[in-house]
């Protein structure tokens, strides 16, 4: 399956999701940055209110894009022990790439929602929202953080994902809706025909025209 771009894999997303259509208890959450235009897409389908999330990634010390782990927007880190060990990563590396990824998401959290305060999420049915999984650790950081919160479900909604994450997701959320887990995944962009990266003034626009809209 090949998605047009991150918009339209949120449309193709909603028909699995009708069962919370105008739900006042539900809200959609979008991982930072691509996953909150297919979050959007989600969101205005369903009726819903719409917030976004920003997990950062810990990566490795000569591969940044490999995850050792990752830390929720509330600063909460998630390690991957074997991999550290594997690896042989310090625990000054580690200790510093925490503080750096945590000022960064709680920075870029700031600038997204503007002078919005947050969706409080205490007792309410989340749909978590990303453009697709590689290593899936920035979504458990993710589903992590919202655990902390006090919610009192969790759904995972993704376009794409290899077999074996979409597994591990699925053991630690109540639902899980995938479009596609292709046993032969390289990157979540080989996946799309548009999968140009999403700035920040992207994710602010997509937020401020959604909850406008809601007014």
């Amino acid at each position: 399956m090949i998605f047009k771009d991150r918009f339209e894999a949120g449309k193709l997303l909603v028909p699995y999701l009708t069962k919370y259509k105008n739900n006042s208890d539900t809200v959609v959450l979008g991982l930072a940055r691509g996953g909150v235009v297919t979050a959007g897409a989600v969101a205005q389908g369903l009726h819903l209110p719409l917030d976004v999330l920003c997990p950062r990634k810990i990566g490795a010390p000569l591969n940044p894009e490999l995850a050792i782990g990752a830390i929720s927007d509330q600063g909460e880190p998630l390690l991957n022990g074997d991999l550290i060990d594997q690896l042989a990563v310090s625990r000054q590396h580690i200790d510093e790439t925490i503080a750096r990824e945590r000022k960064i998401a709680q920075a870029r959290l700031k600038k997204f929602r503007q002078n919005r305060k947050c969706i409080p999420l205490e007792g309410k049915t989340v749909i978590i929202v990303d453009d697709g999984l590689a290593t899936g650790a920035t979504m458990r950081a993710a589903i992590m953080g919202v655990e902390s919160q006090g919610v009192e479900r969790i759904i995972v909604a993704i376009p794409v994902s290899p077999p074996d994450t979409l597994d591990e997701i699925k053991k630690r959320v109540d639902e899980v809706v995938c479009l596609a887990a292709p046993a032969y995944f390289a990157a979540v962009g080989q996946f799309y025909q548009n999968f140009s990266q999403t700035d920040d003034d992207e994710v602010v626009a997509v937020l401020f025209a959604f909850n406008n809209m809601l007014i």
